[in-house]
């Protein structure tokens, strides 16, 4: 199979689908990669870096489009790239199509099949290609939001960790998943007060474990939420509903009763974000103020930290990629329901419940699409 990587072009985003430790395994398994020229700078790969693992080299992502059977990439696709994709052709990527009906439109008018690393599972529930991004967002949370604390970032000048005799900052982490977990690592590191609320007892049991102490858990009532979320000097938003879009949990009207200069990290934003405050800002631009509070829903956030997330990224995708591309799409989704979990879109049609249920279009379930020949279908 030819798989080809193209740049990333989301702003900001120094992310690539393959590291050329990816490609050379790609390459012993008896496959061709075809990356973009200076696809992989951002994260200190050179052109000839991807030569030396087996990869040869497109000057432009038209020429890896045109050429590949599969494309590899980290972010969804942005427009111009999903009008260079064709019927038959396989997509790997994430896509988080429930808050953006636009892309759902092109990638299903385009005839792709469109798999999303956000939604494959793993035989403990886990969504394991999706994890490894939440580790790293869930860490970079407090790190941003501790910046943003501070009072030339417009924030309320408050150090997380405090010193002796001036309390530490208080931070409340909204969903206690993977999320969740790696942002109260790092705000107890930093010596933050730390409050997590869940609706998982048993979830909220192993934290309590976890952290031995070191955290207050708290099972998420309405009262509960409105009681930490207004005492807050900073806010985690880490809820997750898998390919669904995010719930507005924190609304407008609490987030009125915050202290000026307080801040929320929205890290739900790919999913619409749990803030009713919250819309899409870039690591060009990152935060903006609502009621006196700064908001910080950058949706690429691991984009930031580009070496460290695209070798975690590919140590979780490289054994599906393999996968796809010594079997085809559909004997590797026949084979393994956690894989076949990850398709969104094929041939025109969407074939995962939520992301129809969010974008109110038909739905085809993915053991169906196994059936179907690739067909492009135009959407209005």
């Amino acid at each position: 199979m030819l798989i080809g990587v193209p740049k990333e072009i989301k702003v900001h985003e120094y992310r690539v689908g393959l590291t050329p430790d990816a490609v050379r395994e790609l390459s012993h398994h008896g496959h061709r990669v075809l990356v973009q020229a200076g696809a992989g700078a951002g994260i200190g790969a050179s052109d000839a870096d991807y030569k030396e693992a087996g990869a040869g080299i497109a000057p432009d992502a038209a020429s890896v489009f045109a050429q590949a059977d599969m494309i590899v990439k980290v972010k969804e696709p942005q427009a111009a790239e999903c009008r260079m994709l064709r019927p038959g052709q396989l997509l790997f990527t994430y896509l988080h199509l429930a808050p953006d009906p636009e892309q759902a439109k092109l990638l299903m008018a385009s005839g792709c099949t469109a798999i999303a690393y956000e939604t494959v599972t793993d035989a403990q529930g886990g969504l394991p290609l999706l994890a490894p991004m939440s580790e790293v967002a869930g860490r970079m949370a407090v790190q941003v939001g501790a910046v943003a604390l501070q009072k030339a970032s417009g924030g309320r000048g408050v150090l997380l960790g405090g010193v002796p005799g001036v309390p530490a900052g208080d931070v409340v982490v909204v969903g206690g998943g993977t999320v969740g977990t790696h942002a109260a690592r790092m705000a107890v590191g930093l010596g933050a007060r730390v409050t997590i609320l869940d609706k998982s007892l048993p979830r909220l049991r192993q934290l309590d474990e976890l952290f031995d102490g070191r955290v207050t858990t708290q099972y998420s009532t309405l009262h509960a939420l409105d009681a930490a979320v207004t005492q807050a000097d900073l806010v985690v938003g880490a809820v997750l509903v898998p390919g669904a879009a995010a719930p507005k949990l924190v609304k407008r009207a609490q987030l009125g009763r915050m202290r000026p200069g307080s801040v929320v990290v929205d890290v739900a934003i790919d999913q619409g974000g749990c803030f009713e405050t919250s819309r899409a800002t870039t690591h060009e631009d990152p935060t903006y103020v609502v009621d006196g509070v700064v908001h910080y829903c950058v949706a690429n956030m691991p984009g930031a930290v580009a070496r460290t997330s695209t070798y975690a990224l590919n140590n979780a995708t490289l054994p599906f990629t393999l996968a796809l591309a010594n079997k085809g799409w559909k004997q590797a989704c026949a084979e393994d329901r956690h894989l076949c979990a990850g398709l969104n879109v094929h041939a025109g049609r969407i074939t995962y419940a939520a992301v129809a249920q969010a974008l109110n279009l038909p739905y085809t379930a993915a053991a169906e699409a196994l059936l179907d020949q690739p067909t492009a279908l135009l959407v209005a």
